[in-house]
């Protein structure tokens, strides 16, 4: 790719843009009026002598010298044409370092250990992930020494503020766009996220490759990265988290018999969003009396009375990344049977959190959830997996279900929820978001567990 945003013009054949064969190794000048300007990373795409950049660029038979890795090297290179990639580049600039960079050189290592010399990204969460774009058409093509971001013109000043990588600006469809950045006689392996790329779009795409270039789906190698948080990230789900106990604390004061369950889910949206919160994680779950026992039920205009169930499951999402909170109270004083059900649960909970731990596998924690309710015999009522991770997603792997045999790591964050329903009276579910530390867990949503009574 020449520069940081690069459009082709109507009148322009592709073929004008890109390294003839590989082979002869010659390669046509790009005409520069024929190009857009150059976008830089944290610049006006406006400025007037923006500059082209690139990042990551190693020697290779061409001849240009080898530099260090794009974490070391902040210079302005002069003008030069890279072979090392199987896409078009006109001069280089080495980027500062980021956690962004990091996870693409980390994903680069993955996928040409699976054989692939490149990868197509355009699963949304994932663009962003690596990039730090937040935009909603994108997408991201990555090799060992290259990363361009694909986007349209709207997103134009977006993109310059957000992300480190170079970014092409198309017209139409982005899959064509992508598919004009390989050179002729390219000879390549391109992986593609299989899990987001539909048949038609696929099949579209790879018409519009050089011959050379084959299409193979690529294992969710960024999802599985995304697992294990950094400390930046975990402090993100932390401030989320604590800004989601804040807004739960707020909007209590409006439980009281005759309040619908839509107005209490709109009481707790409006404190998270004055709180800071960009959106809820999820639409926010309200349920009284024997709706409670919909683990998913939606808030709907049911009043609540006196003695029901309420069950709140609430989350926020700050700085991209989201949290997770179940409380279940009562309008009045409890009965003996929601006591049962809420001592159960509460004891299941405490013991999974408990076995949570580095090295530990999913199925254990679920196994250790269940326990205390098969003692109770109440594990029939239980209809849903212990827990499941998230982040830039409220729900990503690891599942903590029976038969998941994924070992936890350390810098994971997962949910700790066990619930039981029993149809036609109501449902108790307490849950967590916790991190996995090597000896244990961080609760970082410690809002009491008491079985409190409004």
């Amino acid at each position: 790719l020449r520069g940081e945003a690069v459009s082709h013009g109507d009148d322009v054949r592709a073929g004008e843009l890109f390294l003839r064969d590989q082979i002869t190794g010659s390669s046509p000048q790009p005409n520069e009026t024929d190009l857009d300007p150059v976008v830089r990373p944290g610049t006006s795409p406006t400025a007037k002598d923006a500059g082209r950049y690139d990042h990551g660029s190693r020697r290779g038979s061409s001849g240009f010298q080898k530099f260090p890795s794009i974490h070391q090297v902040r210079l302005l290179l002069g003008k030069y044409k890279s072979t090392s990639a199987p896409w078009y580049t006109g001069i280089s600039l080495f980027v500062k370092s980021s956690e962004h960079a990091s996870r693409r050189d980390r994903t680069a290592a993955e996928f040409v250990g699976d054989g692939l010399d490149a990868l197509l990204v355009s699963n949304p969460i994932n663009v962003r992930y690596l990039s730090g774009f937040t935009g909603d058409n994108s997408l991201l093509l990555l090799s060992p020494d290259r990363s361009v971001l694909i986007t349209d013109g709207r997103y134009r000043v977006q993109a310059a503020e957000e992300t480190d990588c170079p970014v092409k600006i198309g017209r139409g469809p982005l899959l064509e766009a992508a598919a004009t950045l390989f050179r002729r006689g390219s000879k390549l392996r391109l992986g593609f996220e299989a899990a987001d790329l539909t048949v038609e779009k696929h099949n579209s795409f790879s018409a519009l490759l050089p011959p050379g270039v084959t299409l193979l789906p690529a294992r969710d190698l960024i999802l599985e990265q995304r697992m294990v948080k950094s400390a930046s990230e975990i402090e993100k789900i932390r401030r989320s988290a604590a800004l989601t106990c804040k807004a739960l604390s707020q909007a209590l004061r409006c439980i009281r018999p005759g309040v619908k369950e839509l107005e209490v889910a709109a009481e707790i949206d409006h404190r998270m969003r004055r709180l800071g919160a960009e959106a809820p994680a999820f639409e926010t779950i309200v349920a009284f009396g024997e709706r409670s026992a919909m683990p998913h039920a939606r808030p709907g205009r049911k009043s609540l009375t006196a003695g029901e169930i309420v069950l709140i499951d609430m989350g926020a999402t700050l700085d991209g990344y989201a949290s997770d909170m179940t409380r279940t109270l009562v309008a009045g004083r409890a009965g003996p049977k929601v006591r049962r059900l809420y001592k159960a649960v509460l004891e299941a909970q405490l013991t999974a959190l408990a076995e949570v731990r580095e090295g530990v596998t999913a199925a254990q924690v679920d196994r250790a959830a269940r326990r205390p309710l098969r003692k109770a015999g109440l594990d029939g009522a239980f209809v849903h997996a212990t827990g499941h991770g998230l982040g830039l997603e409220i729900h990503e792997p690891p599942r903590l279900g029976r038969k998941v045999a994924t070992s936890l790591k350390a810098g994971m964050a997962i949910t700790i929820e066990p619930g039981v329903y029993l149809q036609g009276f109501g449902g108790v579910r307490i849950e967590d978001t916790v991190v996995v530390t090597r000896n244990g867990c961080e609760i970082l949503t410690p809002t009491s567990k008491e079985l409190l009574e409004y």
